[in-house]
């Protein structure tokens, strides 16, 4: 009987979706003989068996397209909305849709929040493989994620535009870039930029320190500065804080416990480049100005680095398919592709190393990290 495996992309989209559903797909049938079907709008189109068939006709031409053809939500598969006040479990159903389609194994294309919900369907008996996608690269397990090296690239093209009009008019530039809890993206970006401070996650920074390398930098002449800054990233003050909540949140019972999440909520939305912008102009006498590179950071035709390596993923995929493994995902690991244990992955995160050689490289460039 023709094996048949199903495919679906979840959580944020990233360059290389596409390039990774071709390459699991074509690597499958002609590699393997199998059926290819994908299902619409990640797990929600799963539980609703919203599917189409990926053939020959349906994976042409998608490898340079951004985005994901098969779209893409966040949906969990143990706490989905169904838009009337409703918060059901559906992974009883998901696992019957995989049984109706006699599938060999389910491919996930995301990141952590993926693993995760694939970790649960595996837990009733769904055989699952992941990809990892994320243009944040903070899934652990692999060197690299699909969707970083584009993200990288735009993040870092944003930088050097910015160049000439903080030259221009003696500005200091903060440049806001995308990643919640890891400093990847902006410490690439910052460094292959030209970037003058770059602020991360893993390194709550000093206002005042800041401030100081910026004047610095006017007292040796150059009169603008370049401040690449990750969302997520925090000053000292403000981590002392969220470290106090979420202290708070984990002892705290009831409404106590609910009112704590609204303060962490309320807490996660405060904007703090624009904050940080000005106390350094309040510090310098420099004008600043705030870039948010938002969601462009994500779109766009994936670059050739993308490309290649989500196909190098998505034919090995194909391959420990074919030889029978599931509840794994298939990392980069140098120029092979290796099977990692989804356990080994699933709820941790690749922070950027506080030892590690961007940040050596950034040191001894004299880029200010904020500490």
């Amino acid at each position: 009987m023709t094996k048949t495996i199903g495919i679906l992309t979840a959580g944020g989209d990233s360059p290389g979706l596409n390039a990774a559903i071709r390459a699991v797909g074509k690597a499958a049938q002609r590699a393997h003989g199998m059926n290819v079907v994908g299902f619409k709008d990640g797990f929600l189109g799963l539980a609703q068996n919203r599917y189409i068939r990926l053939d020959d006709e349906n994976l042409a031409g998608i490898l340079t397209r951004g985005g994901t053809m098969l779209g893409t939500s966040r949906a969990t598969v143990n706490k989905m909305d169904l838009g009337d006040g409703r918060i059901v479990d559906l992974r009883q159903l998901m696992s019957e849709v995989v049984e109706d389609h006699a599938l060999t194994a389910l491919v996930c294309l995301g990141g952590d929040g993926t693993a995760r919900n694939a970790i649960m369907l595996s837990d009733i008996g769904v055989p699952v493989v992941t990809l990892p996608k994320t243009i944040d690269n903070d899934v652990v397990g692999t060197d690299v994620t699909f969707g970083f090296d584009t993200a990288m690239g735009i993040a870092t093209e944003a930088i050097d535009r910015l160049h000439s009009t903080a030259h221009s008019h003696h500005r200091i530039m903060v440049v806001e870039l995308m990643g919640h809890t890891v400093g990847w993206l902006a410490l690439g970006a910052g460094l292959a930029g030209g970037a003058d401070v770059i602020l991360l996650p893993e390194i709550p920074y000093d206002v005042d320190a800041v401030a100081a390398s910026i004047g610095a930098r006017r007292a040796a002449g150059a009169n603008f500065s370049i401040v690449a800054v990750a969302e997520g990233a925090y000053s000292i003050d403000d981590a002392a804080t969220l470290a106090d909540l979420t202290v708070r949140k984990s002892e705290a019972t009831g409404d106590e416990k609910q009112r704590i999440k609204e303060e962490l909520k309320d807490f996660a939305a405060q904007r703090r480049t624009e904050q940080l912008a000005i106390a350094l102009s309040d510090r310098t006498g420099l004008e600043s100005r705030v870039t948010i590179l938002g969601h462009i950071q994500r779109g766009g035709t994936p670059s050739p680095a993308d490309r290649l390596l989500a196909t190098r993923l998505g034919t090995a995929a194909a391959d420990f398919i074919a030889d029978g493994r599931h509840r794994i995902m298939v990392a980069a690991r140098g120029e092979s592709a290796e099977a990692v244990p989804l356990d080994d992955v699933a709820g941790k995160t690749k922070s950027v190393p506080l030892d590690h050689q961007w940040l050596s490289s950034a040191r001894s460039l004299g880029i200010s990290l904020g500490d």
